[in-house]
């Protein structure tokens, strides 16, 4: 495997977030977007590492009953399909690498601004409007995943923080939800085209990167600051989106 540098990028990202319970996708996509790669094995690969990271925290958050699967369910069922459908689109590499830049500039603002959110336990119940409002976002935020090969959390975590949507606990809950589901759908999507100039070997040394750096940090639980981790994933994600820019617009 060439680059043998990103092994190592990929499995500090995983060490560090898992131990503050975030999942790293936009820092590997924005680490995969700096090298000459396949932009095909770049989605690929930033999807299956999203599900291996998140997977874990999923089942605790399930465990914890920190889900609210009424206010969950209407943003995933449309994003589901909507994940599927923006991995299975044709699209050029160029046309790929200017929406990735420009999704990694607007995620870096995103993360960079720090939110308030309710800290109430007991939140009234959604109406009408906002449960189709919450499913409108969701599939926008679960096509753009697919597209561009995320999980979405990235935009929904702030996006909900913005919104007052909930606790910050059902927040977090939410977004590895969002993040797991739709990167399952968008695997399948890429999985319908298969290319052949992937590198099968690195993506599956990837995958052992994430899958060890996830587990010692989540079992480490480091008293790292999340919005220090947030904002030194906002300069990352803002310096790869740049230099996507750069070099493909």
């Amino acid at each position: 495997m060439g680059h043998w540098e990103i092994f190592l990028l990929f499995l500090i990202i995983a060490f560090v977030y898992s131990s503050v319970g975030f999942g790293g996708g936009s820092s590997y996509l924005a680490v995969l977007a700096m090298y000459s790669l396949p932009y095909q094995e770049i989605r690929l690969t930033a999807l299956i590492c999203n599900v291996i990271v998140v997977v874990g925290g999923v089942y605790i958050y399930i465990k914890n009953k920190q889900i609210n699967w009424k206010k969950v369910l209407p943003i995933t069922l449309v994003s589901v399909p909507m994940a599927y459908l923006g991995a299975v689109l044709k699209i050029s590499q160029e046309t790929f690498f200017l929406i990735l830049g420009i999704t990694l500039i607007i995620a870096a603002i995103l993360l960079w601004i720090k939110t308030e959110t309710k800290n109430e336990e007991k939140i009234p119940q959604e109406s009408k409007s906002a449960i189709v409002r919450n499913s409108f976002l969701g599939g926008g935020i679960g096509f753009l995943s697919g597209l561009v090969g995320i999980g979405g959390g990235i935009f929904l975590s702030p996006l909900l923080n913005l919104m007052k949507w909930d606790t910050p606990r059902k927040i977090a809950a939410t977004s590895s939800v969002f993040i797991l589901v739709n990167s399952v759908s968008g695997i399948f999507g890429q999985l319908s085209k298969l290319s052949v100039d992937m590198d099968y070997f690195r993506i599956l040394s990837l995958c052992l990167a994430v899958l060890i750096g996830g587990q010692i940090g989540s079992r480490m639980s480091l008293k790292w600051n999340p919005l220090v981790i947030k904002r030194m994933t906002a300069v990352l994600v803002l310096v790869a989106g740049i230099n996507v820019l750069m070099k493909y617009w």
